[in-house]
């Protein structure tokens, strides 16, 4: 069977690698607007803290022995903690000042940490076997679905739906839209609201790192493997609205889909077709699709 000249399977397999690509954006869009939203910082340093995840995760097998699985909480954990240096001694400064400070300061330290990381690996990819229990493909009739690949789908998905879930419909998202508003009020109810927003960038820089577990086996691991992917990633959050949680999961799962049937039906165009979007979506409607008028 074909559609308009591309055959059933291969329109399928192109479809699911745009939802695996769709789910690294949703994840790390996802990690964006929620420091955006709560801390009102444009963090740039976000593709780093995503290299950082899968450069832990390759060091762990290969110096340790600790595999996929482990790595899989801990990574996550360890770069949690740098977000909460960063967040402690450099962006706490800058809170009160410009959108413009926060992009440069997050900016240098995306940078130095990328620069550290290829003066000792260079620039070249590092392989990451696919961990033994999602090895192989599993057979659909109509298609060959990819165990791991799918793995990477759910994973995305269920971590997005549940980070939604605490910040939009719990007392403690509640109280940390709340903080970030009125910062004074909250206080008055006994929250510490400083180690709120602490934990809050830790929180995203640990999705962040989660995503650069979940890509280890999918890319080459590299000391610039987050650049490849943040310029779409803040186009993904721009699209779906600066701050709007399930706007950047949605937009980002819809333009990973979107960008895999170009690439089959428009190749030429696969690599700026999220940015085309973009600009159509700000000439309508500014805030993004999920975005605050104000």
């Amino acid at each position: 069977m074909e559609i308009l000249g591309v055959s059933l399977p291969g329109l399928l397999s192109q479809l699911l690698l745009g939802l695996v690509n769709g789910s690294f954006y949703a994840i790390l869009s996802l990690g964006l607007a929620v420091i955006f939203g709560l801390l009102n910082v444009i963090n740039f340093a976000h593709g780093a803290l995503f290299m950082l995840g899968a450069v832990c995760t390759w060091m762990a097998m290969n110096y340790f022995g600790i595999n996929y699985w482990v790595m899989l909480l801990v990574s996550p954990l360890l770069v949690g903690l740098l977000g909460v240096l960063i967040e402690r001694f450099l962006l706490r400064w800058i809170y009160q000042l410009d959108h413009l400070y926060g992009l440069l300061l997050t900016l240098g330290l995306s940078l130095l940490i990328e620069g550290l990381f290829r003066s000792v690996y260079g620039v070249s990819g590092l392989g990451y076997d696919t961990p033994e229990l999602l090895e192989g493909a599993t057979d659909l009739g109509f298609m060959m679905l990819p165990n791991y690949r799918a793995w990477v789908v759910l994973a995305s998905v269920t971590v997005c739906l549940a980070t939604w879930f605490v910040i939009e419909k719990t007392r403690l998202g509640a109280y940390l839209r709340a903080g970030t508003e009125n910062p004074r009020l909250v206080e008055a109810f006994g929250v510490n609201v400083p180690v709120m927003i602490t934990l809050t960038y830790a929180f995203g820089a640990g999705l962040a790192a989660f995503a650069g577990v979940l890509a280890a086996p999918v890319y080459q691991v590299t000391p610039l493997m987050g650049q490849n992917l943040i310029i779409v990633v803040f186009a993904v959050v721009v699209i779906g609205g600066m701050g709007s949680i399930m706007g950047a999961i949605l937009t980002g799962l819809g333009l990973g889909v979107i960008e895999g049937l170009t690439k089959v039906f428009y190749p030429q165009a696969s690599s700026t077709v999220v940015f085309v979007i973009m600009v159509i979506v700000l000439l309508i409607r500014p805030a993004g699709l999920f975005g605050k008028e104000k």
